[in-house]
């Protein structure tokens, strides 16, 4: 298979977000610029949900925003924790916003996407943290955001991915609140780098190598932590007792097979899990609803996904 002719446009014009300056709040806002206008040109607009609103709710060393998706109809809903990507350093809520109000309104859920504090300012373990407090918080609100606590999910995208999948593990050690699914988009799940896919995708695809080590670069505090499950779940020693798992990963993405050996280790584990690798896509291409069918489809899974929990272990091709 080759790249989806249909994103050559955007592989001839468009330079990962790594390679601007260092991540000061001047290079942070020009991605995050750069990000809103690849979305605006690329992303159809999301559906309206009945409501949106926002809280702040106290962290650990200070508060984080959490933006809230209610849909139509008369709960209780289930509820939907979602995490930004962006390489440990950048996304917003407004970068979340569009997937936010598809699994709103697709699912009939409500979702609380969270903006958690981002490196460097704040490094590994900030994030998880942050994400994971913001899943007790959910929990602990259910009846006020007119949510079902026992129909509790999260998900999320790249970086996202990667926190969604920790905050999982985090509950299960910590004995926090019973998660009924884990999405896990394009995820992160490697931060030694160690992954086949890593080296054979690592330039020309949009997200490089060099990329993903400046990412880590930001979000470590030392190379060593790299290895912590909490920041490389793959590397967890145990992954029994985890809720059920969506894993999607892209033909043409570095981050590739290091999504495919966390699914693979999370059915050997025992959890139901069904991955998807979808061909022809590169990381984050599944923004790309406004030209690629197939983004369209991806999208209609994570929904259908929060519809139904998978029941088995599947393995499909695109």
């Amino acid at each position: 298979m080759a790249v989806d002719p249909l994103l050559a446009p955007l592989l001839q014009t468009q330079t990962a977000a790594a390679s601007s300056a260092p991540p000061v709040p001047e290079a942070r806002a020009d991605a995050n610029e750069r990000s809103r206008l690849l979305i605006a040109e690329w992303y159809r607009p999301g559906p309206v949900p009945a409501t949106v609103t926002e809280r702040a709710i106290s962290v650990d060393g200070g508060e984080i925003a959490l933006r809230v998706y209610r849909p139509h109809g008369d709960g209780p809903f289930p509820l939907h924790l979602y995490i930004h990507g962006g390489g440990f350093w950048l996304g917003t809520l407004d970068s979340a916003d569009i997937p936010s109000r598809e699994l709103c309104v697709g699912a009939g859920a409500v979702v609380v996407s969270v903006d958690y504090r981002l490196a460097p300012e704040h490094r590994f373990p900030t994030g998880p943290e942050d994400c994971y407090t913001a899943l007790c918080w959910v929990a602990g609100h259910a009846e006020e955001l007119d949510g079902d606590a026992s129909r509790l999910s999260v998900g999320g995208e790249s970086a996202g991915g990667n926190l969604a999948a920790v905050v999982a593990l985090m509950a299960r050690d910590r004995g926090g609140p019973p998660i009924t699914l884990q999405i896990l988009g394009i995820p992160v799940t490697d931060l030694t780098m160690s992954q086949p896919s890593v080296d054979a995708l690592g330039e020309g695809y949009l997200l490089t190598k060099a990329g993903m080590r400046q990412y880590r670069e930001h979000y470590l505090n030392d190379p060593g932590e790299a290895t912590h499950p909490y920041a490389s779940p793959l590397l967890a020693s145990d992954l029994t007792g985890l809720p059920p798992a969506l894993v999607m990963t892209m033909e043409f993405d570095p981050l590739r097979d290091e999504g495919e050996a966390f699914a693979r280790r999370l059915a050997e584990a025992g959890v139901r899990v069904r991955h998807r690798r979808w061909s022809g896509h590169i990381h984050g291409s599944a923004l790309f609803t406004k030209v690629l069918p197939s983004a369209s489809a991806y999208h209609r899974l994570l929904v259908s996904s929060l519809l139904s929990v998978p029941a088995s272990v599947e393995v499909i091709g695109a």
